[in-house]
């Protein structure tokens, strides 16, 4: 691999991983627990944030307390890994993950899911082998993803990859925020958690596919 080839960074739920029926099933049911009426995918696109607590102040007008943030925080969980299984990836993106790994280029994958239920999920879709390293988040729920990020580069020290040749690759704003936080780039896909607006306010490339994304990583080493 030369000096100046991209390592992508993945983001899993709603950019590899299409997830979002599940997403806002999982979130109306949360909802539905403090008697909050059910919201459309247009909606969630809109008012989706993270820290996820800001979200549902901008559905309830305030932040949650911290008792109304565990019950719904657990309800979500519950709900989202029981339909969780049957989410397929994105279109394309198998091949995408090989081809990129077949050009010597090198990739991983960084999630806000849990650990321990985001490895055997990516295992169970046969694309762990693309990966140099597989992480999800470790300790509370209500974090944004830049620190998560700084962990993820310090492990994978010693393989050739810094933060100034990285690009992740997301579906939120929260990525190009935790790109920035370490000096990487980041391109935005729509087909998750944020409508295109929201996700151009973030001032990176927002594209409609994941092989628009990868094409823009691609540039963005030229």
């Amino acid at each position: 691999m030369r000096p100046q080839d991209p390592h992508i960074v993945w983001d899993w739920n709603g950019t590899l991983l299409h997830d979002i029926d599940a997403v806002i099933a999982a979130t109306n049911a949360s909802f539905a627990e403090f008697g909050f009426a059910p919201i459309t995918l247009e909606t969630y696109r809109e008012l989706y944030v993270v820290p996820v607590p800001k979200f549902y102040e901008r559905i309830m007008g305030r932040l949650p307390t911290d008792a109304e943030w565990t019950v719904m925080d657990e309800t979500f969980h519950r709900h989202y890994w029981a339909a969780a299984d049957g989410a397929g990836l994105a279109d394309g993106a198998g091949e995408l993950l090989r081809d990129w790994q077949t050009e010597g280029l090198t990739q991983s994958l960084l999630s806000l899911a849990p650990h321990d239920k985001l490895v055997p999920l990516v295992r169970a879709h046969g694309i762990d082998g693309h990966f140099l390293r597989v992480d999800g988040r470790i300790g509370p729920s209500h974090t944004t993803k830049a620190g998560h990020l700084v962990r993820h580069l310090e492990a994978l020290e010693g393989t050739g990859v810094t933060a100034g040749r990285t690009v992740l690759i997301g579906d939120a704003v929260d990525d190009a925020l935790a790109a920035a936080h370490v000096g990487a780039r980041a391109v935005l896909y729509t087909g998750g958690s944020h409508s295109r607006s929201s996700l151009e306010s973030a001032g990176v490339p927002v594209v409609d596919t994941l092989a628009e994304a990868v094409r823009a990583a691609r540039e963005s080493a030229d």
